[in-house]
């Protein structure tokens, strides 16, 4: 499975996640809006894995090809993420393409 962190999910997250991870910022794309970044990476990656909360009423999302995680967090600080790796995981492991799971405590 090929995962992309959003630019707002801290690096080291991809050490937790046992799969092909990227980051936007390493793909150089840092800086798009949502829209325009989905539509870059859709075709390269399974799953985008952010903590942008707001995306799923942002973007139409209904003809998307990559299956979306949101984590549900106070702050995007790996210490704020980090008790959301084993749901991540889990969800990781059920989700499919074109659909969006959101993460909480």
């Amino acid at each position: 499975m090929k995962i992309i962190l959003d630019e707002c999910v801290p690096r080291r997250v991809a050490k937790d996640l046992p799969h092909d991870v990227s980051t936007v910022r390493q793909l150089k794309l840092a800086g798009l809006d949502n829209g325009d970044l989905l539509k870059e990476i859709e075709d390269q990656f399974d799953v985008f894995l952010t903590v942008d909360q707001n995306l799923q009423y942002q973007q139409n999302l209904t003809q998307s090809k990559i299956a979306i995680v949101v984590l549900i967090v106070s702050s995007n600080r790996y210490d704020d993420i980090k008790p959301l790796i084993p749901s991540c995981l889990s969800a990781l492991n059920e989700i499919k393409s074109g659909e969006l799971v959101s993460i909480s405590r």
